[in-house]
């Protein structure tokens, strides 16, 4: 007669997984499936702006003409023509580097734990803005690192607050200059050459994330922290190598489509060699179906000509839900006003919490993501994060006329507690 014993799997999970947790996110977005739920939980890009027709014939054109490449294995550094096309896009927003410093991900999200796992050691600083965006949290939390942090206003980091962080001797600083997830905001010229020239002063390397940074609805383009760091060091004349003081981030989910998972690293080439070797314990590779497809679509100068619809479409996306909020919040509640993106921060007045504030807002079929889960420590509890990529201006103007009587209701019982 056999006997089995029931294996203690929890028992023999790796010391670094206690740090581990679902997404918030994740997890808001199973309690609103229901289709009468107005959620502006997740990050989602406009479903209606997906290029259907285009990614269709990008997918026949690949198995017409190359389908048995397109169907094997490939390079882990990436499709070489996507490649140089990055090369070319980049070009013309100040990034100057070759198909070497390009490693193609599955997501921004892969590249987040890659760097995580080539770069920190249990117990290392990094340093953060407060809040930051959640998927850059959970991806160093598995490799348990710690954090410091410099908050926020409405231009983005603090850089007159950096030094004294930098000061702790973080591995790295991760910050989202562009539209910031989820705040919003975008920082200004003169706090991004601040912010390279502290780093650079303190010896600290920075890991730029910009998945939004094509999508600016109003304003000036603003060169990226890669362009300025390379500036800054003189790196930037032709035949020169990339200095890469700065590991940049940017993706496809935005401006395509998130299902392609189809992301990019820009960094030296050494850090590119090492970071290839990470991947290949990972995936192997990106898929090469989806490299080629997303090389199809985008050639010919289709990207740029979709970019301005996606443009157009959030922009009045965010106007409707600027507009409603001025209509219907009720006075005391804050929010930023963002030049591009995804998503804006609302912060309410002192007394509320924004999770009791959800519980009463899913009742009511909205929802939102408290602001806690920005923060690596303490903080976000007045703040919530609100996406306005997702839902017509319609649906905006009755999410945030729900969400504004919740609101209002809860601060009924503060009003009453105010002298």
């Amino acid at each position: 007669m056999n006997h089995y014993v029931d294996t203690p799997w929890t028992d023999r999970f790796a010391l670094r997984t206690a740090n581990l947790s679902s997404s918030v996110i994740r997890e808001l977005l199973k309690l609103t499936e229901d289709p009468e739920v107005i959620s502006f939980a997740g990050g989602l890009p406009a479903p209606e702006v997906f290029p259907l027709a285009e990614v269709e014939t990008a997918c026949r054109r690949v198995i017409a003409e190359q389908g048995h490449r397109a169907l094997q294995y490939g390079t882990t550094e990436g499709y070489l023509p996507l490649r140089e096309m990055l090369v070319r896009h980049m070009e013309r927003y100040g990034i100057r580097v070759t198909p070497a410093n390009i490693l193609i991900t599955s997501g921004s999200q892969q590249a987040l734990d890659l760097i995580g796992k080539l770069m920190i050691n249990s117990g290392d600083r990094i340093l953060t803005e407060a809040p930051t965006y959640l998927g850059g949290l959970q991806a160093f939390n598995a490799y348990q690192a710690q954090y410091v942090t410099v908050p926020i206003d409405q231009d983005g980091m603090q850089v007159e607050l950096l030094e004294a962080q930098l000061r702790t001797g973080p591995k790295f600083l991760y910050v989202l200059p562009n539209f910031h997830n989820p705040a919003g905001t975008t920082l200004p010229l003169e706090r991004r050459r601040r912010l390279v020239e502290l780093a650079s002063r303190y010896g600290t390397p920075i890991l730029e994330d910009d998945p939004y940074g094509q999508l600016r609805f109003e304003g000036d383009h603003l060169p990226p922290l890669v362009d300025i760091d390379s500036e800054y060091h003189g790196a930037t004349a032709a035949g020169r190598p990339f200095r890469g003081g700065v590991i940049y981030l940017s993706t496809f989910s935005k401006t395509l489509a998130p299902g392609l998972r189809v992301a990019w690293v820009v960094a030296p080439a050494d850090v590119i060699a090492k970071l290839v070797q990470m991947k290949q314990g990972s995936d192997l590779h990106t898929s090469t179906f989806n490299q080629m497809v997303v090389y199809e679509t985008a050639r010919g100068g289709f990207l740029d000509r979709h970019v301005r619809r996606i443009r157009s479409v959030y922009g009045e996306r965010r106007a409707a839900m600027l507009s409603a909020l001025e209509k219907h919040m009720p006075p005391g509640v804050e929010w930023t006003r963002p030049q591009g993106g995804l998503f804006l921060w609302a912060t309410l007045p002192p007394g509320l919490d924004a999770a009791d504030v959800l519980r009463d807002a899913v009742q009511a079929k909205v929802a939102f993501v408290p602001g806690k889960a920005f923060f690596p420590g303490a903080g976000g509890e007045r703040s919530m994060r609100l996406n306005f990529s997702y839902c017509a201006p319609a649906t905006l103007e009755e999410g945030v006329r729900r969400l504004a009587e919740v609101v209002d209701r809860a601060m009924a019982p503060v009003r009453v507690a105010v002298p």
